[in-house]
């Protein structure tokens, strides 16, 4: 059993700002949730002129809490790493109080959507970034400048922000350290999720800030703990496979026994897209749809 290094303290105080580095200060949202931990952890980058990383909700408490952070300062940048509903929002409401420019990759599913993939609901779908951004892209401004790195997955339009001034990675939702991410067809792909936390391999940074919880000191650790993890959770598909368990479903209530019924649908979702990441390389057929009401079985 791959064991994951999570890492879950954290002390903070709902609306507060803290200087969690040099050039990085964060205010968290009142918005936990099982799936967004204590809630989004909003960044703001720099001094005098700065980025805001994940706005968060449409949350007008969370967004006078920001706004309070940035007193006498000028935010110039809203820098936006994907468009689920607790991430690009703030967006509109922040615009409300400032001139700055939105940065992102694209509108919610917009890789997918261009692929002839229609996109489940419960994205952003308002948000479209003024500045457009693609894996390289070099952002800007007072003081502080930031890699964009496309890294997609939990959604097609994830992007990471590479603070090098500081070895920093704000990685979104790619790398949690109080929880793996859920990958959600047919936005979320499961291929496209693994290839992407192998690029992390390659890089250097030596802390992550994800929008969700503590930093990740030991990065490539973490990386790797979650590609053993998902290859893990292929051998237990194989197995149920092998042994005439095809249904999602049934899957669900032997790999995740030691979770909470109420996230199970989640965990099927997630076992549908390693599911189709398996059949994307021919290990596994289906009858019916290929979907969660599929029957699947291995290729001889």
């Amino acid at each position: 059993m791959v064991s994951i290094p999570f890492v879950r303290d954290l002390a903070f105080d709902y609306g507060e700002v803290q200087q969690v580095s040099p050039g990085v200060r964060r205010v968290i949202a009142n918005n936990p949730s099982p799936f967004t931990f204590h809630g989004t952890g909003t960044y703001i980058l720099g001094h005098g002129e700065v980025a805001v990383v994940d706005p968060g909700p449409a949350d007008p408490a969370h967004i006078a809490a920001i706004l309070g952070a940035t007193a006498g300062e000028t935010i110039t940048h809203l820098l936006v790493t994907h468009t689920h509903m607790d991430h690009s929002p703030g967006c509109a409401l922040l615009r409300e109080h400032t001139d700055a420019r939105t940065y992102g990759y694209g509108p919610h599913g917009g890789d997918r959507i261009a692929d002839g993939v229609q996109v489940e609901e419960g994205g952003d779908m308002d948000f479209a970034p003024d500045v457009t951004i693609r894996d390289g892209d070099v952002v800007e401004g007072a003081g502080w400048s930031v890699a964009c790195v496309h890294t997609p997955g939990h959604t097609s339009n994830h992007i990471c922000y590479a603070f090098g001034a500081e070895r920093a990675l704000f990685s979104g939702d790619h790398v949690m350290g109080w929880s793996t991410s859920v990958i959600s067809p047919p936005d979320g792909h499961m291929g496209s999720y693994m290839a992407s936390l192998r690029l992390l391999l390659d890089r250097d940074d030596g802390i992550y800030w994800p929008t969700h919880g503590p930093p990740i000191t030991d990065p490539k650790t973490h990386v790797r703990t979650f590609i053993d993890h998902r290859g893990e959770r292929e051998d237990q598909i194989r197995n149920c496979l092998a042994n005439g368990v095809g249904r999602i479903g049934d899957m669900v209530r032997s790999m995740y026994d030691d979770v909470p019924l109420h996230l199970h649908a989640a965990a099927a979702r997630s076992v549908l897209a390693a599911i189709e990441y398996l059949v994307e390389r021919e290990e596994v057929a289906w009858d019916g749809e290929l979907g969660l009401d599929g029957r699947f079985r291995l290729v001889p």
